[in-house]
């Protein structure tokens, strides 16, 4: 009768990991998987992920960018706001000046035509005011809108949730008093 270990096949004790006549070849292939799993992220992935985030941030700069000057223009068109108010000011008080000579009725004439012209270049340059803000606003709140969306879309697809942007949005347009 043959023992086991001379009947030409031999029997490895327990787990074949823990086999010390197998180490170096395990070892060679986990190196080699781990150097080309390695190359892959660092050749591949990675280049991607940082032009994603680099595009990401470039795209969320021209957005402020162009949020900074729909705010100039609005500045802008204040500024011409108050100047239009003060030319009128002075035209109205240059009529009232010139006409206190004549009669009292007609004094009194005067400053109602002014203070009605006054009301009504004030209306107007609070509604273009009004135009250029509302504009200004609704194009911060869209392009934040998207681009919010853009980035919950490429982090996480399909679990954009549009109520959830748009109260961020908000709470981030909130904060920097655009709203």
């Amino acid at each position: 009768m043959a023992s086991p270990a001379t009947d030409g096949h031999s029997e490895s004790v327990g787990m074949p990991q823990l086999d010390f006549d197998t180490w170096a070849s395990q070892i060679f292939w986990a190196a080699l998987a781990l150097v080309l799993l390695y190359q892959i992220l660092a050749k591949k992935i990675m280049p991607r992920i940082a032009g994603a985030l680099e595009d990401r941030h470039h795209a969320i700069a021209d957005d402020l960018d162009s949020a900074a000057a729909l705010k100039v223009k609005a500045e802008e068109a204040q500024g011409t706001y108050q100047k239009a108010l003060a030319d009128a000011k002075a035209r109205a008080h240059e009529i009232a000046e010139k006409n206190r000579a004549e009669l009292d009725a007609q004094i009194a004439e005067a400053n109602a035509k002014a203070e009605a012209e006054i009301a009504a270049r004030t209306a107007e340059g609070e509604e273009r005011i009004s135009a250029i803000r509302a504009e200004a606003t609704a194009n911060a709140r869209e392009v934040a809108s998207d681009t919010a969306k853009a980035i919950v879309e490429k982090l996480a697809p399909g679990s954009a949730d549009p109520s959830a942007i748009s109260a961020a949005v908000e709470r981030a347009l909130a904060e920097r008093g655009m709203v």
